[in-house]
């Protein structure tokens, strides 16, 4: 029997399936954060859920408990969830946020494709958003891949050339590219150095890429506000310390020597990528990290970030 539960099956036009899953690959919470504020703009409707029972340990990513008005206690299920959205582009979108599933990604897989075949959807673009040694003070790094040749001249991404250990994301790809629905994705890049706070900045950059790329016109005054109150959080906190202060001063030199090797045709940083091929920019000639501690500038600016 089939995990996935339909709702209803909206008529769409050439809709593209656009998958955020909470979790390793959501650093900053952008990924999912970007999926849900598209599913918001558009006033999405569900349509259709995949049961979260055959694929989650329970103990790892436990259900929440909550009081209804009535008094009643309600479970909610860590269930993944498909939203439809009517645009004024020429496709329209099926918004899918979820959890990495712990188990019988295979099976997961072939749900998210069975329901991409059945809602017609014209291709599957992934977001998703991983740690890096970049500093806050320089523009998002987004990067998109594929695999398909025609997809990537299209939309100006870049082949897939990772090999290695992957994640739910990869796995995906691999379903759609075996029931032969082209896809796509999208990375950004996060501070390592406020890994555990929510990062408005890189949703903002993932949103306008995927806007980009399917042609959709969505006004993101929200998100730049939050980003401009994001950075100057991180901002007063760097300048309160120097160890911190030299931590990013070393990412912002290293950011603009790779853009200047970029220009001028050089390699542009040691091509080294994370799982998805996403750059992992790590530099091994940052002298600031032998000073400073980084554990200690995490949870340093987690705190502030909080208002600890």
């Amino acid at each position: 029997m089939s995990s996935l539960r339909w709702h209803h099956r909206p008529k769409l036009r050439q809709p593209v399936l656009i998958a955020a899953f909470e979790g390793w690959n959501d650093a900053g919470d952008a990924a999912s954060g970007a999926a849900r504020w598209l599913a918001d703009r558009y006033g999405a409707e569900l349509v259709a859920t995949i049961d979260a029972e055959e694929f989650f340990d329970f103990t790892t990513t436990r259900p929440i408990v909550e009081m209804l008005d009535d008094g009643k206690r309600r479970i909610t299920w860590p269930d993944t969830e498909l939203w439809s959205a009517a645009t004024d582009a020429p496709a329209d979108l099926i918004i899918m946020v979820g959890h990495e599933p712990h188990l019988k990604w295979r099976t997961y897989s072939k749900a998210v494709t069975e329901a991409a075949d059945a809602l017609g959807c014209s291709m599957v673009l992934t977001l998703g958003a991983l740690l890096s040694d970049v500093p806050h003070t320089r523009p998002t790094a987004v990067s998109g891949t594929a695999d398909d040749a025609d997809l990537i001249e299209q939309l100006d991404l870049t082949h897939s050339t990772y090999e290695g250990p992957t994640g739910i994301v990869g796995v995906l790809h691999a379903a759609c590219q075996e029931r032969g629905i082209p896809s796509a994705s999208l990375w950004a890049a996060v501070p390592t150095y406020v890994s555990g706070a929510p990062s408005p900045k890189a949703t903002l950059a993932l949103v306008e890429r995927a806007c980009t790329l399917l042609g959709l016109r969505l006004p993101v005054t929200d998100l730049q506000i939050a980003t401009a109150a994001y950075e100057r959080q991180i901002d007063e906190l760097v300048e309160a310390d120097e160890d911190t202060a030299a931590y990013v001063a070393g990412l912002e030199e290293a950011a603009d020597d790779e853009e200047r090797d970029a220009e001028f045709g050089g390699s542009g940083g040691s091509g080294e990528t994370h799982p998805e091929g996403h750059p992992s920019a790590h530099h091994e000639d940052l002298a600031p990290l032998e000073e400073a501690d980084p554990d200690a500038l995490v949870e340093e600016v987690e705190r502030f970030l909080r208002g600890d």
